[in-house]
């Protein structure tokens, strides 16, 4: 990998397609880029005391289609990526020049956009998607990497995790070296102990026998034929190169560490149960995931939206496609929000994608509970009706006398 270069005041690291050869920063980028763009996103207008989906062309734009080159699911998971591998993502909004209103979002290439911190201007130069000039910081969506010295640029992981990466890779390859046809054998060839001093002739022999054998057996080889007076003994692996798979989880760690991602989520083989997996998902969400959402929001709302209107709209992914679990756990949880008041019959029926049902609109609560006022009273014992009191014990005698 190639190594961190200083531009200005900032690092700056290529080789991202070598940095994603390994396999837990591969994991990383798809599970964080493809878990927010699996998430439907949503442009709300308050109405009233809620907030309600705007226009179609909106949802058309944020779901389906933002750009002619990119579906959404494309779109928003190579904004991810970049964040992630290039600590900054450049989205240009594009308005129709007669009715003014939004036509579409460009995501910009790489290495199309220079942005002038002292300025806050961004000159753009994307061929690709034939879009050229320069745009205030109010006029393009800047979704940042960490941003420990400048707020106004992000800084990409790979730039902080540049050392652990490049530790992970090295480790890479030399597994390749090591275990390729199952593991090149390793040795010394001498002459037999008969032979007594060693002549020029002998000398240059020996190194073209041990060229010959080297390539032999890594072309997989097993049983070699040696000339008469050649020896060979095999060299035993050392405790360092017994201990060189378990020293690579160490880099596996570090690179889940530097993206925030449980190692569960990369396959790391760590003894988990079900209990510890729930929790290491809630971590996920909720430290890892749920900011980035947050700041893809944030930008939204601050560059689509004008301040004056911008506490009557809010962006805002559907987080409920996180919270996936199993079929009991989901039937609980949907029993427990009916009762409470929270959701209708019919609520869940749209959201599962049933038809509505007769009186499924009806607003239901549980009838166990009572005001804390009333809690110190005693609970009313029911009276039984005239008709249902026991009649008194004459009025029984006379009437099975008359019987």
């Amino acid at each position: 990998m190639a190594s961190p270069r200083l531009t200005g005041s900032f690092p700056v690291l290529y080789g991202e397609s070598t940095a994603l050869q390994v396999g837990a920063v591969y994991r990383c980028v798809k599970l964080l880029s493809e878990s927010v763009a699996g998430l439907p996103l949503r442009c709300m207008k308050r109405r009233g005391d809620i907030y309600v989906d705007t226009s179609e062309h909106m949802w058309y734009l944020l779901n389906v289609q933002p750009d002619p080159n990119y579906s959404a699911f494309e779109f928003w998971r190579q904004a991810v990526t970049d964040i992630l591998l290039r600590g900054n993502a450049y989205i240009v909004p594009v308005y129709n020049p007669v009715s003014m209103d939004l036509d579409r979002l460009v995501l910009c290439g790489r290495g199309t956009v220079a942005h002038d911190t002292t300025s806050d201007t961004y000159t753009v130069t994307d061929d690709a998607n034939d879009l050229h000039g320069v745009y205030g910081e109010a006029e393009i969506i800047h979704l940042k990497g960490l941003t420990l010295r400048d707020p106004k640029q992000g800084v990409s992981v790979l730039t902080y995790a540049a050392q652990t990466v490049s530790t992970a890779s090295a480790g890479e390859r030399e597994t390749e070296n090591r275990f390729t046809y199952g593991g090149n054998v390793r040795g010394l060839v001498s002459n037999g102990a008969g032979v007594r001093g060693y002549g020029e002739y002998q000398d240059e022999q020996l190194s073209a026998t041990a060229v010959d054998l080297d390539a032999r057996f890594s072309r997989g080889e097993k049983i070699v034929s040696l000339p008469g007076q050649v020896d060979f003994k095999q060299l035993s692996l050392s405790s360092t190169d017994m201990q060189f798979l378990e020293s690579r989880k160490f880099a596996v760690l570090d690179v889940c560490r530097f993206f925030g991602v449980p190692p569960s989520f990369v396959y790391e083989d760590t003894s988990t149960n079900y209990k510890s997996a729930e929790q290491a998902s809630v971590a996920f969400l909720t430290h890892t995931l749920n900011p980035l959402l947050r700041a893809i929001e944030i930008e939204l709302l601050r560059k689509l939206v004008s301040p004056a209107r911008a506490s009557r709209y809010r962006f805002e992914f559907d987080r409920r496609g996180l919270y996936t679990t199993d079929l009991g756990s989901k039937v609980k949880y949907q029993a427990a929000t009916i009762a409470a008041g929270i959701y209708t019959v019919n609520d869940w029926r749209q959201l599962e994608n049933h038809a509505p049902v007769e009186g499924g609109d009806i607003v239901l609560v549980s009838a166990n509970l009572r005001p804390i006022t009333e809690a110190s009273k005693p609970t009313p014992v029911p009276t039984l009706a005239p008709a249902e009191q026991d009649e008194p014990e004459n009025e029984k005698e006379d009437s099975d006398e008359n019987e």
